[in-house]
């Protein structure tokens, strides 16, 4: 009964996740040249937009959290859909940039109380320590976030238009998202130590600054790697064929690590799967840099996706195994917020520095993913984990 109630409470989790991000940070890339069109609204202006709103979004991150570990998760999640719903018709009604501008930070609210930090916390609170399996089930659905939503959000735009569409994804939350992240999540109950435990301070100790560090310098690569791998593939000397080929891998790819992470690798403690992922986007740019995009493009593909798809499972499991559950969503928050605000400004770093030293970029995509490592070696298992992972 309980491995059942488990597995709805996956299932509920991956499903709304693959939805959240379907609707909101995968949007623009279908729908900024239509929205421009309609809108007179430039797609440079658009994607400034939205990359305020994940700036909104990175510094929500810790207030969610502490109300999440106060036992207020459902709730979370549920107004993270109401959010979502009202950006999306704000956005189906835009005729100019106030209307945009006002949408996106509608839907930067939402994504900072509703993505995968939220998600985790809510596990967090619900299993505790024995929330890893769990994390790894969500990633494991909202890793076809952009598989499936990209293709949902073209098929709409050129069925039924593009604001049309956006108002389908709003009634999804509304009708679909919305009761299952209130009604069907599971409540656990709190005691009052709990509830005032949650209210503790966080110090911003070591290990504290080590992981947001590590996580910041991961994600950075990770969303200017999103946003130009074709173009940095192509500057490395593959065709546009092979580039866009390639990047199709990092999907799969991606899904392929997270099926590893709950298998083989789940006896390893979090912190050793969390390093070797670091390290998979070197050993990709090793390759690639000397054979050449052409030759090298697919396996750099592949190991930049692996390595990309634990360290998002890592962002959850690592925090939760060192300090353990207490204050855990805030925590989350706290650690992830340079992360996701340098997140917001990697794609415009990585268009200049490709513009200036072309290929190259993957330099610094190697060292600062290399500085994750280090980060993360830097930290230590406690003696308690480390036993029971030996076991």
């Amino acid at each position: 009964m309980a491995d059942s109630r488990r597995l709805v409470t996956i299932v509920v989790l991956g499903s709304t996740q693959t939805l959240a991000w379907a609707s909101s940070y995968y949007l623009p890339a279908i729908l900024a040249d239509d929205i421009a069109r309609d809108t007179g609204v430039s797609t440079t202006w658009l994607f400034a937009s939205f990359s305020v709103s994940l700036i909104i979004s990175a510094l929500l991150g810790p207030r969610a959290g502490r109300l999440i570990d106060r036992g207020s998760g459902n709730a979370v999640l549920a107004v993270s859909n109401l959010l979502f719903a009202g950006g999306l018709v704000l956005l189906s009604v835009a005729q100019s940039l106030l209307t945009l501008q006002l949408a996106w930070i509608v839907l930067g609210i939402g994504m900072g109380i509703g993505l995968y930090d939220a998600a985790f916390a809510v596990l967090g609170r619900i299993y505790g320590t024995n929330a890893r399996g769990a994390i790894t089930g969500i990633t494991l659905f909202a890793g076809f976030a952009s598989t499936i939503g990209w293709p949902l959000t073209a098929w709409g735009a050129s069925t039924i238009g593009w604001r049309d569409t956006c108002l389908a994804w709003a009634a999804l939350h509304l009708f679909v998202a919305l009761p299952l992240n209130y009604w069907c999540l599971p409540r656990p109950t709190m005691s009052v130590a709990e509830k005032r435990a949650a209210d503790k301070p966080v110090p911003l100790d070591r290990q504290m600054i080590l992981l947001g560090f590590a996580f910041a310098a991961a994600w950075i690569v990770t969303a200017g790697m999103a946003a130009h791998f074709p173009r940095i593939m192509e500057a490395a000397g593959a065709s546009p064929t092979q580039a866009i080929a390639a990047g199709a891998l990092i999907g799969p790819a991606q899904v392929g690590a997270r099926l590893l992470e709950a298998g083989p690798l789940a006896r390893l403690h979090p912190l050793i799967t969390a390093r070797l992922a670091t390290l998979a986007h070197p050993v990709g740019v090793a390759v690639l840099l000397p054979m050449g995009g052409s030759v090298a493009s697919s396996p750099f593909a592949v190991l930049h996706g692996s390595g990309n798809g634990i360290l998002t499972i890592a962002r959850g499991t690592v925090p939760l195994a060192i300090f353990g559950p207490e204050s855990y969503g805030y925590r989350l928050g706290l650690i992830g917020l340079p992360s996701r605000f340098l997140s917001a400004l990697a794609p415009f770093a990585f268009a200049v520095l490709l513009d200036h030293i072309g290929a190259n970029v993957l330099l610094v995509t190697a060292g600062l993913s290399l500085a994750a490592c280090l980060a993360l070696c830097a930290l230590r298992i406690p003696r308690t984990e480390a036993a029971r992972h030996a076991d």
